[in-house]
């Protein structure tokens, strides 16, 4: 799940838990970011990141900057050296990425690591319905985040520099094994469904065929499209990406048309063929041409996996609620659906033979 809340468009005032020296900024930029030129104004854009990100202006250009939040971390979280690594390769490969300009690691400066980028001038589409918008305009905005994954997805990681991103090899048996043990540490009722995946999924993932950058939230939210064409400029938050399968970018987005709008957005239960919205045929069918499969005979594995990831992910969130890190009547109804992703899940394990 992203960690980039919904309402990340636009800013505003910077928070006084998350302001910082503007003019020691603005010198180390003068120092590292070619072409900079001051005055500097910085505001905060609206949203529940975790990772604060504020928008940088000056009488001439906009910038970026994504630092770790102040305060005491967990040694791994909040990588902002590891978002900077995977976007100034992918860029230099020919991907859609902004452009990076600094990743500063003294602590002095701001008071956390951080790094500048680019701001990328573009259209965000935050309800994959695209309303408003023809059939051939939503066939086309879906065709391009298809062609751009896809690219994604063929670059050689070797060549691009990132073969030590992360650990190649088990992709969905690391990510089982991580998902069981955040379930386990958060459980507060006895889920049928859940001990049964838990149990079944390590036995089932299908042989890992390919390595590739894997993005890890990959949805339509995610990405910038150029301001009047169905092209992808820029594809954000890559706060999760590691190497891994590239099956599990691709069956994530897929589930978007496998869940209900009341979670994530999603399809099911929507006339498409108006919309001109591809179904989940189409959209796989479109994927696989562009990285030479015949198919994806194990979807109902990987869609167990992919529910049964946001069933752990959900309960994490109402434990915390109920211990009062997130009270809040949100955080308690993403309990009560826990209990039907999970049943969900392992609706799609019988008929992958569980």
């Amino acid at each position: 799940m992203s960690q980039i809340d919904r309402n990340f468009s636009g800013t505003k005032d910077v928070a006084e838990a998350l302001a910082f020296d503007q003019a020691a900024l603005a010198a180390w930029m003068a120092e590292h970011v070619t072409g900079y030129a001051g005055p500097l104004s910085v505001s905060q854009f609206k949203g529940g990141q975790s990772n604060p990100t504020y928008k940088l202006e000056t009488p001439a250009k906009s910038y970026v900057l994504r630092r770790k939040p102040p305060g005491k971390l967990l040694p791994s979280a909040h990588a902002v050296d590891r978002e900077f690594r995977v976007m100034k390769a992918l860029g230099e490969a020919g991907f859609p990425c902004p452009v990076m300009y600094g990743l500063c690691m003294d602590r002095d400066v701001i008071g956390t690591e951080f790094y500048v980028m680019e701001f990328v001038e573009g259209r965000i589409f935050w309800d994959p319905l695209l309303p408003g918008m023809e059939p051939a305009e939503r066939a086309a905005i879906y065709d391009a985040s298809n062609a751009t994954l896809a690219q994604l997805h063929g670059i050689d990681v070797e060549a691009a520099g990132l073969s030590d991103y992360g650990k190649p090899g088990n992709y969905f048996e690391r990510q089982i094994g991580r998902w069981s043990k955040q379930y386990r540490a958060a459980e507060t009722d006895t889920i049928e469904a859940m001990d049964k995946l838990i149990d079944w999924l390590p036995t089932a993932a299908p042989e890992q065929e390919r390595i590739s950058v894997v993005h890890g939230d990959y949805r339509l939210d995610n990405m910038v499209f150029h301001p009047t064409e169905p092209r992808v400029i820029a594809v954000l938050d890559w706060e999760l990406s590691t190497l891994g399968d590239p099956m599990a970018d691709f069956t994530y987005q897929l589930m978007g048309w496998m869940v209900p709008p009341a979670i994530r957005s999603g399809f099911l239960g929507v006339d498409l063929a108006p919309l001109g919205i591809p179904d989940v045929a189409a959209y796989t069918q479109a994927y696989c041409a562009r990285t030479n499969r015949t198919g994806i005979p194990e979807l109902d594995f990987y869609f167990a996996y992919n529910l049964f990831r946001l069933a752990s992910i959900c309960q994490g969130v109402y434990a915390r609620a109920l211990q009062g890190n997130a009270s809040n009547s949100k955080a308690l109804e993403t309990g009560q659906a826990v209990k039907p992703l999970a049943e969900g899940a392992w609706g799609f394990a019988k008929n992958a033979g569980a």
